[in-house]
């Protein structure tokens, strides 16, 4: 056996355990772990593949921001384990029907593409992989479905950040448009005062409170 092919089966069988893992595990955390290790090892298969962007991008995508950001939200909310098992094996007959109604046709299809696939291995490798040869096809034959990607792309961040903009009163906010569309008389109003002397108008008061005592009757012995 090939070393190659022995680390083929050994990354192979570690995806699989750790598959049934993240859907076995009963801690959600641990089950992220989990498909953060299962992510790992089919990086190693794409690698195997010759298939070094691919392998890089599930790294780097997958695990190093989706599986981040997962682990974060699940830590933040406070989920019951015991309530979501809750008839759980009620529904078991009906995921394994359809479960196994999807591997069926999953099977049929592959097993189509297999027997009208002639080439052989060494260039299905040189296919795969190769990150000039991805760049070109992406940027010269595939250039509108991935500026449409981009742009379907933005379109959602814009729609996220707007969704978590909430009107709430103990949170100071601003409204952009509102600040775009303000206008220098609504911010500024100048006034014309004359000059004021603040030591006459001290020396007027202390005057006035001079006047004032004694004005005042005095107090008998």
């Amino acid at each position: 056996m090939e070393f190659t092919t022995a680390l083929f089966y050994v990354f192979a069988a570690i995806m699989v355990l750790a598959s049934l893992r993240v859907i076995t595990t009963k801690n959600p955390v641990h089950a992220a772990l989990f498909l953060v290790l299962a992510f790992f090892n089919a990086a190693g298969i794409w690698m195997l593949l010759k298939a070094e962007f691919l392998a890089i991008v599930l790294v780097l995508v997958y695990v190093g921001a989706v599986m981040v950001l997962f682990l974060f939200v699940v830590m933040m909310l406070d989920i019951n384990i015991d309530r979501m098992r809750e008839g759980f094996w009620g529904y078991l007959p009906l995921a394994s029907g359809i479960g196994a109604l999807i591997v069926l046709e999953m099977a049929a299809v592959l097993w189509q593409g297999f027997l009208g696939f002639e080439q052989s291995p060494e260039a299905a490798a040189a296919n795969i992989g190769g990150t000039k040869e991805l760049g070109l096809l992406i940027y010269t034959q595939y250039i509108y479905g991935f500026e449409i990607a981009a742009v379907i792309l933005l379109v959602a961040i814009i729609a996220a950040v707007a969704l978590t903009l909430r009107k709430r009163r103990d949170t100071k906010a601003i409204d952009p448009g509102l600040a775009v569309r303000v206008k220098r008389n609504d911010r500024l109003r100048i006034v014309k005062m004359d000059a004021v002397n603040q030591r006459a108008i001290d020396a007027a008061a202390a005057e006035q409170a001079a006047a004032q005592a004694a004005a005042a009757p005095k107090e008998a012995p």
